[in-house]
């Protein structure tokens, strides 16, 4: 894993960094009274590494609906541990032998524009009932993966290939609804770019997977800027918890990728449908309410639909040019 020099210096650069900061922002004793931050993180990260959900996919579900957190404070520890993991999940990737930079240029326009979904989710949806929020991003996770294992759509492409004025189109909204579901969750950009790329784009699920933990970490970076130096919202509670969990996501999250490129891609299905619906399954019977069975079964239903529409279309696509 540490064969790339470029990925070593990251580490080390990174680490120090993280042992000045440390020293002088947080403890030994409020590390081991939050202890259940980093051991929470060896599992997240590890995800934002193997799949095409961030460390966030973790984070955000047992910080707001396991834990009780507040949404607010759950979505922004998402963003900033997403700032470290995936972005070390991303210089691993981007440095790796295999790596062909090119295929990646196509995300100097996504950035921009998932970034723009961002903040005008933060202007416009905050203020969404939690509960709401919950339910739709459970279901978004576990309805869209498990459409996908189900289907028989597998992509080709290793590059990026924009046939129609209309790819364009539906390029642009996803990514703006991607920045705007990370505006309410630190993360779902990746997921819902992923699921465009393996369907409509007909990409490999893993160059899909690599392509999405990039644009999140991106948007995640942006994120945690935005929230420290616009909104001047994060606390010195939050910046302490961050540090407990960042040498975990340092290391875990790029040990996810290694693994991924080396692991066939149906494991990495299974892992990801048993931790979202286990999820939302939990989220239904912790403290149920009415609400929240209703808001999560119309949820369900409806991107049931929307997804395995949209893949078996693909697949019938696929077959019909083979044919």
């Amino acid at each position: 894993m540490f064969r790339s020099r470029v990925f070593a210096g990251w580490c080390l650069c990174a680490l120090a960094l993280w042992v000045g900061l440390f020293s002088t922002f947080d403890s030994l004793r409020f590390l081991v009274e939050h202890w259940y931050y980093p051991a929470m993180m060896v599992a997240g990260a590890f995800v934002a590494g193997f799949t095409p959900e961030g460390g966030g996919a973790v984070a955000f579900p047992v910080l707001n609906v396991f834990l009780h957190v507040d949404r607010v404070l759950a979505r922004d520890f998402s963003m900033m541990i997403q700032s470290v993991g995936m972005t070390s999940a991303s210089v691993f990737i981007l440095s790796h032998k295999d790596t062909v930079i090119r295929d990646f240029k196509p995300l100097f326009a996504f950035i921009p524009v998932c970034i723009l979904g961002f903040l005008l989710g933060m202007l416009l949806l905050q203020q969404i009932h939690v509960f709401l929020i919950q339910a739709f991003y459970l279901s978004l996770s576990a309805t869209f993966v498990t459409a996908y294992f189900f289907s028989d759509h597998r992509g080709s492409r290793t590059q990026l290939q924009i046939t129609s004025g209309r790819d364009v189109l539906y390029l642009a909204v996803i990514l703006i609804i991607g920045g705007m579901f990370s505006s309410l969750f630190g993360t779902g950009a990746d997921v819902v770019v992923y699921t465009l790329l393996v369907t409509r784009l007909s990409m490999t699920a893993k160059m899909s997977t690599r392509m999405s933990i990039v644009l999140q970490a991106s948007v995640s970076l942006f994120g945690y800027g935005y929230r420290a130096f616009v909104d001047h919202g994060l606390t010195s509670y939050q910046i302490k918890t961050w540090l407990c969990a960042y040498p975990v996501v340092l290391f875990m999250a790029p040990f996810g990728a290694y693994v991924l490129s080396r692991l066939h891609v149906n494991w990495m299905l299974k892992t990801i449908i048993g931790i979202n619906v286990f999820q939302l399954l939990y989220f239904n019977l912790s403290e149920p309410s009415v609400n929240k069975v209703v808001a999560s079964t119309v949820f369900s239903l409806v991107l049931s639909t929307v997804f395995f529409y949209a893949l078996g279309q693909m697949a019938r696509n696929r077959k019909s040019a083979v044919g």
